[in-house]
């Protein structure tokens, strides 16, 4: 089932046009990668999805995104939170850092209206990140990055969100945290999670995504599953190392 699609979406910033006319879809239950260097509208991408308010916000100028069929343009932000159950994870984390990692876990509960089904989604942040529950009563500030990290992901589960969209998860992780971060969300998406994700990394996104889109200056140029971009020759020389 197509959850979302994206059809000849052009976005600026002012006068400066940022996406070309981009369409893509991501089925439900699926793991979908945005790759791309720095600036080819990855971020932007994701940010239009969300409904990001200003003085972030893009322009949307032409295009529409659809969400279960429906048209989201227009829709306010905390709606696509609350009522759609979409969810960012934004690159830089931007965790409250002088409060608890159960602080900032409850306060992404805000908007919920199932009080039954809180103490479940606690529980599974806990269950995927282990870390977190050793230190859920300790400032978040006093974290490691990649616990940090941990609890950017987390306090987008407690939203309730059954898609996930999420900015290079993996940015500033060592190696063995980096694999860490991606087994949990490979698991969260073997519960039935949807993901969109950005990732500086690839190799490794594409090996962890069922689908890719690799996106330059504004445009997509290539898409895929992770196995045909894995072995597109324009990939693998820019983006894989070959």
């Amino acid at each position: 089932m197509k959850l979302l699609e994206i059809d000849h979406l052009e976005v600026a910033y002012g006068s400066i046009r940022a996406l070309h006319g981009i369409s893509l879809e991501v089925d439900e239950g699926e793991i979908v990668t945005l790759i791309g260097a720095n600036g080819a509208g990855k971020t932007t991408t994701l940010h239009t999805i969300s409904r990001l308010p200003p003085p972030e916000a893009p322009r949307l100028t032409a295009g529409d995104i659809r969400y279960r069929g429906q048209s989201i343009v227009g829709v306010e932000p905390h709606d696509i939170v609350r009522r759609l159950h979409i969810a960012l994870v934004p690159e830089g984390r931007h965790i409250f850092g002088n409060l608890t990692v159960q602080e900032n876990l409850k306060l992404a509960t805000y908007a919920r209206r199932d009080d039954d089904r809180r103490p479940a989604d606690y529980d599974r942040v806990f269950d995927l990140f282990p870390r977190l529950a050793e230190r859920r009563r300790q400032r978040s500030e006093s974290l490691s990055g990649g616990e940090q990290q941990m609890l950017a992901v987390g306090r987008a589960l407690m939203s309730g969100c059954t898609f996930l969209m999420l900015d290079e998860p993996s940015m500033g992780l060592a190696p063995l945290l980096m694999y860490d971060m991606f087994r949990a969300l490979k698991k969260l998406n073997r519960a039935g999670m949807t993901i969109l994700l950005i990732e500086q990394n690839a190799h490794v996104a594409l090996q962890f995504a069922h689908r890719g889109y690799l996106m330059d200056t504004g445009a997509i140029v290539r898409a895929g599953t992770s196995a045909e971009l894995l072995a597109d020759p324009l990939i693998h020389q820019a983006y894989l190392g070959g």
